[in-house]
């Protein structure tokens, strides 16, 4: 069902088909016998495509050609019905990437959004893998479930979905992966730590400075995890039209930011960071507060002492 069969051949009735027109723009439509597609353009019948090759040119009635192709997952994310703002392709693939998703891969995922982030996990993850998606608000997560069924054809049969808050339901154990998509992602470490497998990795998306400052200074204190590793990415297009080549006006810019971290063997301390933060870097506030700390007999943060610590309470994006 979700493997190479749905992506090659004739198309079929169901089948999801992206039009393109001469000026670049991409219309999805499901083919559906007896159905048209009309735009201000005029008006194509499906059965005009139903059985045609991928690839083909068709032609409204007003005669304006479209280029008809079985939509990429990228450009399928992007066309999607949203609920939750979606994970844009370029950091989809970052994640799928640098989290190392393999096929037969255990992965937790919340939130689960509108479902654009979970179909680049289930194609990396394999129906041997098992991918399981929460999601607090159930209007969200069925769009999610509309989305991903859509483009995979049906239930795709690695994929759990859950209404519910990862911190407080995660049922799965022996975890390889942990993805978290969220406003406030440092309040499902603890969970996480305890799921994930000594290896695995979690993995965070983020939104602000305030909110990557907050994942990785938590991600320290909690003691189960490696050094944390924070990145963005940026991806811009060129024009090219013979000798004139020149980066394109507009780029994907800032969408989000990165944090990844590898989970620590069962009582492993990890090392004091070699390389202190500059003076000041944290604040005095932050000072104050592991002073604090470490008269009431807590650790301290980042496991270094008041001087090497991180930040309790740098807001979060709430």
């Amino acid at each position: 069902m979700t493997g190479i069969h749905a992506r090659r051949g004739p198309f079929r009735e169901g089948d999801i088909v992206q039009l393109t027109d001469p000026k670049g723009k991409m219309h999805t439509i499901t083919l559906k016998a007896g159905a048209a597609f009309h735009t201000h353009r005029g008006r194509l019948d499906h059965d005009e495509l139903i059985g045609s090759s991928e690839g083909c040119v068709v032609r409204a009635t007003s005669n304006t050609a479209y280029v008809a192709l079985r939509p990429l997952l990228a450009d399928f994310t992007l066309s999607m019905k949203r609920g939750a703002t979606i994970v844009y392709p370029k950091d989809a693939a970052q994640i799928v990437a640098q989290a190392d998703i393999f096929p037969g891969a255990r992965v937790a995922e919340a939130g689960g959004g509108s479902g654009a982030l979970t179909s680049w996990l289930l194609r990396a993850a394999g129906e041997q893998g098992l991918v399981s998606s929460y999601e607090r608000r159930a209007d969200f997560a069925e769009i999610a479930r509309t989305n991903v069924e859509r483009f995979f054809g049906g239930e795709h049969p690695a994929w759990r979905l859950t209404v519910g808050d990862l911190a407080e339901e995660l049922a799965e154990t022996d975890l390889d992966r942990v993805v978290l998509d969220m406003l406030a992602p440092w309040e499902c470490l603890e969970a996480v730590s305890t799921a994930l497998i000594p290896g695995g990795l979690v993995c965070v998306y983020v939104a602000t400075t305030t909110q990557i400052s907050r994942v990785v200074e938590e991600l320290r204190d909690n003691g189960s995890f490696y050094e944390p590793r924070a990145f963005e990415t940026m991806v811009r297009e060129w024009h090219v039209e013979g000798l004139a080549v020149r980066p394109d006006h507009r780029m994907i810019g800032h969408t989000g930011f990165l944090v990844t971290a590898r989970r620590l063997a069962d009582g492993a301390v990890p090392p004091d960071r070699r390389r202190r933060p500059s003076k000041g870097a944290y604040g005095q506030d932050w000072q104050r507060e592991q002073e604090a700390r470490a008269a009431a007999g807590a650790r301290p943060s980042s496991g270094s002492g008041a001087a090497d610590t991180g930040p309790a309470g740098a807001g979060g994006g709430e």
